[in-house]
């Protein structure tokens, strides 16, 4: 970071993903907060003007609160080594192969964490027929936040018929029961478990609307699985090769016991908004929403 008395933070948020808002809410609450914990914090909506916009600001650190594509799938982070300036969350590779649904899980596998079956299949051959026997859940491979997700029940009378916005390739995979559990890493330490309660899917009106979703933190669940949460996000971080912050997501059967604990995957930008997750387990390890984002400052560093 600069010596400068008063460093200076570009946020970069908005840009043009289908989680815009969601990444608007995250950059404005984030700046704020870094606002009081000293520093200059400048406010860019991230466009194609992006490298222009931050030459004429010179930060000396860009904090990425953008989320879905071109903001946490390697596109802004090449864009930021090219340039030279330290930034926050994950680099080039890590942030490319996270972002990749299947190949994540490749990562997992060869981990030994444990994932759901799934398959990648072309949007016709999902719509034409049952490419797993239901239920089953079929989402974009290279989306993230619950965007354009579909679940499809077991007595369904046929396949799901997928929106416009839908890419070609989706992912197709096994329908997990059990309860919602979720951690976030910070550098090398996992700072907690959330189980997430709703009244039916967790999808993006649920992880975003107040309301949509009840967070139970910490999780209230036998000692063995809160330190199976911790110890997977912790190995499932430094295999993806992250770093900063990332969120890693569960499936836990209660009945199977530590069997049930499966993998769904590790969000690498996660939510700062005032209804996300990951701050709730700063709090829970004692740190205040402007120390973990003074932290993340902090952490930013090129080439990541």
């Amino acid at each position: 970071m600069s010596s400068r008395a008063t460093p200076k933070v570009a946020v970069i948020m908005g840009g043009p993903s289908r989680e815009r808002e969601v990444s608007l809410s995250s950059g404005r609450e984030c700046a704020a907060a870094l606002r009081t914990e000293g520093f200059e914090v400048i406010e860019v909506d991230a466009g194609r003007d992006l490298v222009a916009r931050l030459s004429e600001i010179s930060p000396d650190v860009v904090f990425n609160a953008l989320h879905g594509r071109w903001g946490e799938d390697g596109c802004v982070q090449g864009l930021l080594e090219w340039q030279g300036w330290p930034y926050t969350h994950s680099g080039v590779l890590a942030s490319a192969l996270a972002m990749d649904k299947e190949r994540t899980k490749e990562v997992y596998r060869a981990a030994g964490l444990p994932v759901a079956e799934s398959r990648l299949a072309t949007k016709s051959e999902v719509m034409a027929a049952h490419v797993l026997p239901p239920p089953y859940v079929v989402k974009p491979y290279n989306e993230g936040s619950s965007v354009g997700v579909y679940l499809v029940h077991e007595d369904a009378n046929g396949p799901p018929v997928l929106d416009d916005q839908m890419p070609d390739l989706v992912m197709v995979e096994a329908f997990l029961p059990g309860r919602e559990l979720t951690t976030t890493v910070m550098g090398d330490r996992a700072l907690g478990v959330t189980e997430i309660v709703t009244e039916g899917w967790y999808d993006y009106a649920a992880k975003y609307t107040p309301g949509g979703s009840r967070h139970i933190c910490p999780a209230e669940i036998p000692e063995e699985i809160t330190e199976a949460c911790l110890d997977y996000a912790l190995r499932a971080h430094a295999a993806l090769g992250l770093r900063g912050v990332s969120r890693t997501d569960y499936r836990w059967d209660e009945r199977r016991g530590p069997e049930g604990l499966v993998l769904l995957e590790t969000n690498t930008q996660p939510g700062m908004t005032p209804t996300s997750l990951s701050p709730e387990h700063a709090q829970l390890a004692g740190m205040s929403f402007g120390a973990f984002c003074r932290w993340m400052v902090e952490d930013a560093s090129c080439p990541r």
